[in-house]
């Protein structure tokens, strides 16, 4: 699978480890930064990664920044993302089959490693169901796009 990465300042240590995690588990990772803990902007890094994703350059992205907040709400407003912020990894199952969510993000002053490891692993493990949530991801591409009625 190919998965796009990346992070601010506060979710660097944690990107550094899930993109090697993602590497050694033999999925294709794009990392489009930041390279440091230096201060960053978060949204120029969920933007990169939500375009990514929305375009088929990825099959799917994480992002990490302090609370993982901050990047949810920036990936969703590129078009065609499904962020979702979870630190859980049934929550994680849930937002793939039922939500058909295409970027995961994290928190990095709030999760150790192995629980990101886990949220990834569910994250990754499931598919979209399809069927019923067909309808309601529909709904959502609706409000995406401008028609709300």
């Amino acid at each position: 699978m190919r998965i796009i990465v990346g992070s601010d300042h506060a979710g660097f240590d944690l990107k550094e480890h899930f993109k090697g995690y993602l590497e050694q588990a033999g999925h294709d990772v794009v990392d489009v930064g930041t390279t440091s803990e230096e201060s960053v902007d978060y949204p120029d890094y969920a933007r990169a990664v939500g375009e990514a994703v929305a375009s088929g350059d990825a099959d799917l992205g994480i992002l990490a920044c302090g609370s993982g907040l901050g990047m949810a709400i920036a990936a969703n407003k590129v078009d065609g993302v499904r962020a979702v912020q979870v630190m859980d990894p049934e929550l994680a199952t849930m937002a793939r089959m039922h939500n058909d969510a295409n970027v995961l993000t994290l928190p990095g002053r709030y999760m150790t490693t192995e629980q990101a490891d886990a949220v990834i692993d569910a994250f990754l493990g499931a598919t979209f169901e399809g069927g019923r949530h067909q309808k309601r991801v529909d709904k959502i591409t609706e409000i995406e796009n401008g028609n709300h009625g």
